[in-house]
């Protein structure tokens, strides 16, 4: 009888024993997957996870880091498939639901984003300009201005949603401030014979040494129209909105550059270059309004990151 108590008792021992381990492990891999991924190394961030998975497959934060660190090496499937594992345990939840639109948002699938950012506004209202956003990226304009009519009715208006307003009544005036035949007369024939391809094609490519060479040209105006155009095209390219926001700066277009500027850069993932680049031309535009704060604002920002490198 003594026996079997003590065989008992060593078993449950070493059943607690094993536990305790599994959630030492559990944790040591947890941890050091967030170290790697705030160090950018996501591989090895997966690496760790992966170890914590094994251990509890079941666990919720395993499942919504792994979806974070796939997203960030561009794994669609298996991040969607992570988040979803995350979102069967609890799904109302806000953070779980801004990954989902995130990875939607990433492959520019903006229509499914829009659906899931819908559900997040049901639960919070505050996240309406997201949606905002999302419309303007899916180039639904009309939806993006009904929604900040309703926005403005009940007076939840923000700074942002002001940005997206002026963003699209400054596409309205587009056709009455450009003028192709002047700005053509202007043009290298490197470009205008980029220019033909480029029309050929619409090739991004193409687009980006027509910019790239109109800034080396200081032909701003060009830039200015070219980059704006394109924006219909490639309405999730940080940065054109860069190069407009740049061309607004040089002909004094200071708010039209704030506004474009600050839309642009939720589109920046992962970035810190151009990221500083965003931030220096805010700092430019606020700068030259006399806002000297918010100048300084953003110039220490870009140095921050630029530091990094």
């Amino acid at each position: 009888m003594i026996g079997i108590i003590l065989i008992s008792n060593f078993l449950r021992a070493q059943t607690i024993s094993s536990a305790e381990e599994n959630n030492l492990n559990f944790k040591t891999h947890f941890f050091e997957a967030l170290k790697q991924k705030s160090i950018k190394n996501y591989n090895k961030a997966i690496e760790s996870l992966e170890k914590c998975y094994e251990i509890d497959s079941l666990n919720m934060a395993v499942h919504f880091e792994l979806s974070k660190n796939k997203l960030l090496t561009n794994n669609y499937f298996e991040a969607e498939l992570f988040i979803n594992k995350a979102l069967t345990k609890e799904p109302n939840n806000i953070y779980l639901l801004q990954q989902k639109v995130a990875i939607f948002q990433e492959q520019q699938n903006f229509k499914k984003a829009i659906e899931i950012q819908k559900e997040i506004v049901e639960i919070q209202p505050k996240y309406t300009d997201k949606l905002v956003l999302l419309y303007i990226q899916n180039r639904d304009f009309k939806n993006a201005e009904e929604l900040i009519v309703q926005i403005e009715e009940n007076a939840l208006s923000t700074q942002r949603i002001k940005v997206f307003k002026n963003y699209l009544d400054s596409r309205e005036k587009l056709n009455t401030i450009k003028n192709p035949e002047e700005i053509s007369s202007i043009l290298s024939i490197y470009t205008e014979g980029l220019r033909e391809k480029y029309n050929e094609s619409k090739e991004y490519k193409i687009l980006n040494e027509i910019l790239n060479n109109e800034v080396k040209s200081e032909l701003f105006e060009a830039l200015y129209v070219d980059s704006k155009e394109a924006l219909e095209l490639f309405p999730a390219q940080p940065y054109l909105y860069k190069m407009n926001g740049f061309a607004s700066n040089k002909l004094g277009k200071y708010n039209e550059a704030i506004d474009v500027l600050t839309l642009g850069i939720d589109f920046v993932i992962d970035n810190t270059i151009l990221e500083a680049d965003f931030y220096e031309q805010l700092s430019i535009s606020y700068e030259a309004l006399k806002q000297h704060k918010e100048a300084l604002k953003y110039k220490q920002k870009a140095e921050e990151l630029r530091n990094q490198h």
